[in-house]
């Protein structure tokens, strides 16, 4: 069994969009500015987030519950279930979030299915904009069946 598998994030991505409350303006406008291709894709985001950008630009944001209330986990699992491939994440450095250890989490599990996930405007400029937006792409993520698999095999072998 290989060490890892293809996954394919398809040519219409499925796109959390998220923001703290210092940056949801931000967001906003940013998902103004990029309305064309956002209507493209299936959104979705963490609750105020969710219904300030569909008030704001009429676009469909399926909402979860706010990040404080465990949206952000709600959107970690949607990423383990393969149904979100891209986040939008506008995070305000500078002030501190009660649920800290759910963004991280967050970002983790991004990481560990290797999906695009912009932290800032730029990431998300450039992302946006990527020539991938439009098309299927392929990428390699940890074989997670072989992985169990040989971890319980090497604490059976400890025993």
């Amino acid at each position: 069994m290989p060490d890892t598998i293809t996954l394919t994030i398809p040519k219409q991505k499925n796109i959390a969009l998220i923001a703290h409350d210092g940056k949801k303006q931000q967001l906003i406008q940013w998902c103004k500015e990029n309305e064309k291709i956002l209507r493209k894709h299936f959104l979705c985001g963490t609750g105020t987030t969710a219904r300030m950008i569909c008030d704001a630009t009429g676009l469909p944001v399926r909402g979860y519950n706010s990040g404080p209330l465990g949206g952000d986990q709600q959107i970690g699992a949607k990423i383990v279930e393969g149904r979100i491939d891209f986040v939008i994440f506008f995070s305000d450095p500078l002030t501190a979030a009660p649920h800290d250890p759910d963004v991280k989490a967050l970002m983790r599990i991004a990481q560990v299915y290797d999906i695009p996930f912009a932290n800032n405007k730029a990431t998300a400029d450039f992302l946006i904009r990527s020539t991938y937006m439009d098309e299927e792409y392929d990428h390699d993520v940890i074989n997670f069946k072989q992985n169990i698999a040989h971890r319980a095999e090497t604490l059976e072998d400890a025993e």
